[in-house]
């Protein structure tokens, strides 16, 4: 699987970036969570705990690079459907309670008003 994007030499400096940012790349390790030794020495760890390891094609370098985890990103995408759902059940709640306080308010108004005829 090759993946990359390309920058015109003229627009972008490479001294300083990493490899795969200017040429295309290989996958060589799919997209697994650090190790505890790998967070500590690894900068890429620190954006999502999860890495790759690909092989860059002109330069045929070896690097990690940050990825996200599909298993993390469904576990993320539960978690805050939950908490909408979560969130709507309670204001659903508290537009029952507030329909039956008017409720009761318009009742009491109109035996109020059938008691003064």
């Amino acid at each position: 699987m090759v993946w990359g994007c390309h920058f015109s030499p003229l627009l972008v400096s490479t001294s300083n970036l990493p490899c795969w940012m200017v040429e295309e790349f290989v996958v060589a390790e799919e997209c697994a969570p650090c190790s505890s030794f790998q967070a500590k020495t690894t900068p890429e760890c620190g954006a999502t705990g999860n890495v790759e390891k690909i092989t860059c094609s002109l330069s045929k370098k070896s690097e990690f690079k940050s990825c996200r985890s599909a298993l993390m990103e469904q576990y993320l995408f539960w978690k805050f459907e939950g908490a909408v759902v979560g969130v709507a059940v309670v204001f659903a709640c508290l537009v029952i309670i507030r329909q039956r306080q008017l409720d009761r308010k318009a009742l009491e108004k109109v035996r109020k008003q059938i008691e003064s005829i």
